[in-house]
């Protein structure tokens, strides 16, 4: 099978994403042994919420989708040189910009945490001096991912995927060094050899996380040098290039925030909770976020620059019939996993991270409130990028606004009768609501109407046979054999017998 520029693009990235989840997945796990279902590590969790939020809407997610677009655009019609001015400039802002933002948050921290519509109202007041402490250390990460975000946009845009890639590999190497060395009050063993131990506690971790940060933007700098970088110094406010990157920033900022604030509400509820809850949701949304990365990220994050390029190259029929191929196999691959996570991860939960019945009850339940929102949030991912593309931020920023008020109103209905579970599943039902209204208001932009076909069917049946079989397999070993074989068994069972009913579609993704 002869596999297209595009897919071959979506399989490294999808290849890189998948190693950079291991490493986070293994990083979490050790983090899960040392501190557990603790208050001191809700604290960790809630105080990387501002910080995060600063650098999804300066250059994670606000700048560099809105950047990608018009830097094509600039590529395209001017050259590489004229591009690396427009890059400077932007990086330039957005380094300004992020510093003095990070300088207000560090000053007013505390109102943001206590503060009864803050990120942490339930916490202790011990609880959340510690999330003050951590939230204004974790400022210094920011402010590097203020420029290694845009760097990684700015070689995705010259259609250089591998470095960019890589970033998050090294970033999370950081973290786990963080985690090994820096935090834990006795070395660990590994064989003959005990690695140091700084004692920091939960300090530690967000000192990995600037560890992180640095390598993050270090791994990148051989692409600068690849495609011939010249810094130019100053902002160019009045320039035209960076006009239109803050028109389309300007919606797309208010988009990310929306999309941002949604965390923020999340761990105001979870903080009303007991004990655990906040973590619990951590780590269900990072166990959900494996394949919505790997598919949805990896397929939204190729299709951009190439949907970039139809856009001002004016090709309307590419540009349309990929998305239609996106949703297709998007919909295939995405049902029958989420299947079988909400239904068979139980036992591989209570083995790795050793949470106790109890929290392994918990951490199950959330789990699968979340995988029942995979497709929404992988449809996101393409439907907000076919907008961006058409350097459109409007209706997404639109979709969002509607999804922050959503949320509120589920979430408050949710919490207190589901628990954590209950704020989970607000998550799934608002963001597929919002990818479904995305894709009908881009479907009215479109100079044909979208052509999603009638082979849903397939989809489903694969979702009921992948959710038959785990259930039934996972249902007969769990009295029989270990937890290793009882929770990795059926997942793969399960999805191996999805496999028939989806495989039209699995070539499809070779198209892109």
């Amino acid at each position: 099978m002869k596999l297209s520029r595009l897919s071959k693009i979506s399989l490294l990235l999808a290849s890189f994403f998948l190693l950079d989840k291991l490493l986070a997945i293994v990083r979490q796990i050790l983090i899960a042994r040392q501190f557990g279902l603790s208050a001191e590590l809700d604290a960790f969790n809630v105080a990387n919420n501002v910080p995060d939020l600063l650098f999804a809407l300066i250059s994670g997610g606000a700048l560099a989708m809105a950047f990608i677009p018009v830097l094509s655009e600039v590529l395209t019609k001017e050259g590489r040189d004229s591009a690396w001015v427009l890059f400077s400039h932007i990086a330039n802002l957005a380094f300004v910009v992020t510093a003095g933002l990070a300088l207000l948050v560090a000053l007013f921290a505390g109102p943001m945490v206590r503060a009864e519509i803050g990120i942490a109202p339930g916490f202790s007041a011990a609880q959340q001096d510690l999330v003050i402490r951590l939230m204004r250390l974790n400022l210094i990460a920011t402010i590097i991912f203020s420029i290694s975000g845009l760097v990684m946009a700015g070689l995705q845009a010259n259609q250089h995927f591998f470095l960019p890639a890589l970033a998050p590999i090294f970033y999370n190497l950081g973290q786990i060094f963080g985690v090994l060395i820096l935090s834990p009050e006795k070395g660990y063993t590994l064989g003959s050899i005990t690695l140091p131990a700084f004692h920091l506690g939960v300090s530690g971790l967000v000192y990995g996380v600037i560890i992180g940060a640095v390598l993050h933007l270090l791994i990148q700098v051989p692409g600068l040098v690849k495609f011939h970088f010249h810094w130019t110094p100053g902002l160019a406010l009045r320039e035209e290039n960076v006009h239109k990157v803050l028109r389309l920033m300007g919606p797309r900022l208010l988009t990310m925030f929306f999309i941002q604030l949604t965390f923020l509400i999340r761990d105001n509820l979870a903080s009303r909770l007991a004990a655990g809850a906040v973590t619990s949701l951590t780590y269900g949304y990072m166990l959900i976020q494996v394949p919505e990365t790997l598919i949805g990220t990896a397929i939204g994050t190729a299709l951009l620059p190439t949907l970039s390029e139809n856009f001002a190259r004016k090709e309307q029929e590419l540009f349309t019939g990929t998305i239609e191929r996106a949703v297709q196999v998007l919909t295939a691959v995405t049902l029958p996993i989420a299947a079988v996570m909400a239904i068979g991860m139980r036992p591989l939960l209570a083995l790795a991270f050793n949470f106790g019945d109890a929290g392994t009850v918990l951490l199950a339940g959330v789990t699968a409130a979340f995988a029942a929102g995979l497709l929404g949030q992988c449809l996101k991912e393409v439907g907000v990028r076919a907008f961006m593309a058409r350097q459109n931020a409007l209706f997404p920023l639109l979709t969002a606004g509607i999804n922050v008020v959503l949320y509120i109103g589920i979430g408050a209905l949710l919490y207190r009768p589901l628990g954590a579970a209950g704020i989970a599943l607000t998550d799934s039902l608002v963001f597929t609501l919002e990818a479904l209204l995305l894709f009908l208001l881009l479907g009215r932009r479109m100079e044909r109407p979208l052509q999603l076909g009638n082979r849903f069917w397939r989809p489903l049946a694969a979702l009921a046979t992948a959710a038959g079989v785990t259930w039934l397999t996972q249902t007969w070993l769990s009295a029989r054999t270990s937890l290793w074989v009882a929770g990795t068994l059926p997942l793969l069972l399960g999805l191996a017998a999805a496999l028939p009913w989806i495989w039209k579609e699995m070539r499809t993704l070779a198209q892109l």
